[in-house]
């Protein structure tokens, strides 16, 4: 299977440079791939090669910003004449072609940014602006958030997240996220999924450091309609994870009344590559239906006898009055590049309605050991 930074390749660069010739006028295809396709490129990762297309660029569109934009919009609209559905990622580089070269140039890059969301999201590039120019930036994004494409309404929030994932960081929304709320409430009801899906993330985010006004936000949207509880129920996933009582209260989720039993580890010893195996019983002994989140943590082994907790979810569902359930679950421990495992006693845990239940131990064994 190919590596996601093999998209830029000869074969993409060609049919880039073919579309540049109908857009740049004078553009040198043939310089063009010499720079592009240098022997470098194969030791450079998807970042670097994203960067590396944007300064070959750069060096060909004009020296002046706002006409290297009106070729980037010319060159758009050639794209979209095409089927790039394999390299659609690969066109990172253009806004990161707006992110390197205009910073300087805050309403020629505003318009371009907008535009260029429409074929590839900018969220990214728009991070240095918002350092940049702080709460003009923001009130532009508030605008953007009633915009008629779902595309900009989509950026307006993703771009404003407080912990975008690979993004360069933006203390101030981390430590004032009320413009960014200001945003999410423009979006709560919007009619498109990628955007709810985004306000939803970006709650999430904000909940991390400021759970209060997540929770007020959850509190005012609930009952606006069944597309905006989804988006409080998203956003609150950390919290539920780390068992806040205030969003356990709003979900009517306590564990009285639901008996914990018969939990056991079937893989005490678990090798990398394999999967722990473990199992538990449920049973309502109350005399109503209740509400039954279930999930389950893992305490990784660190270094220095340290451990460090994941939360995974099982399922949410109700639970009959006198109903039993048993409940069996496998956790992979495949190799991954996002982890580390350590060898040595680990743990697993289940959570019932956000209360952690009885802890049992297992041991995981490296597969070289």
């Amino acid at each position: 299977m190919a590596a996601l930074k093999d998209i830029y390749n000869p074969t993409f660069y060609k049919h880039l440079a073919n579309a540049l010739e109908q857009a740049v006028p004078g553009f040198n295809s043939k310089q063009f791939l010499k720079q592009a396709n240098v022997p470098a490129l194969a030791g450079m990762e998807l970042k670097a090669r994203m960067r590396h297309t944007t300064q070959v660029l750069h060096a060909h569109l004009s020296k002046d910003y706002p006409e290297a934009l009106q070729q980037i919009s010319s060159l758009i609209k050639i794209l979209k004449q095409y089927d790039f559905a394999d390299y659609s990622l690969a066109f990172i580089f253009l806004p990161d072609y707006i992110e390197c070269y205009g910073l300087q140039h805050y309403t020629a890059s505003v318009k371009a940014l907008e535009e260029v969301t429409q074929f590839i999201s900018c969220e990214f590039a728009v991070r240095p602006f918002l350092l940049k120019y702080g709460d003009k930036m923001l009130a532009q994004m508030e605008k953007w958030s009633k915009h008629k494409n779902h595309h900009v309404r989509r950026f307006a929030s993703e771009g404003s997240r407080p912990k975008l994932p690979w993004a360069m960081a933006v203390p101030s929304l981390k430590q004032n996220p009320a413009p960014v709320l200001r945003i999410l409430e423009n979006l709560k009801d919007d009619p498109h999924p990628w955007v709810r899906k985004s306000v939803a993330n970006n709650l999430n985010d904000i909940s991390k450091d400021h759970p209060d006004l997540v929770l007020d936000v959850a509190a005012r949207w609930k009952g606006l309609g069944a597309d905006t509880d989804a988006i409080i129920k998203h956003g609150c996933r950390t919290l539920l994870k780390r068992g806040n009582t205030a969003i356990l209260s709003h979900y009517q989720l306590d564990s009285t009344g639901l008996h914990f039993s018969e939990f056991r580890v079937l893989t005490p010893e678990v090798k990398t590559g394999g999967h722990l195996h473990f199992r538990f019983s449920v049973r309502n002994t109350a005399a109503t239906t209740r509400v039954l989140r279930l999930e389950y943590a893992i305490y990784y082994r660190m270094q220095r006898d340290q451990f460090s907790k994941k939360v995974f979810k099982i399922s949410e569902r109700e639970i009959r009055a006198g109903e039993s359930l048993a409940i069996e679950r496998k956790q992979s421990f495949k190799i991954i590049t996002t982890r580390k495992f350590y060898a040595g006693g680990h743990r697993v845990a289940v959570i019932l309605n956000g209360s952690e239940q009885n802890t049992a131990d297992f041991v995981l064994t490296l597969e070289s050991d």
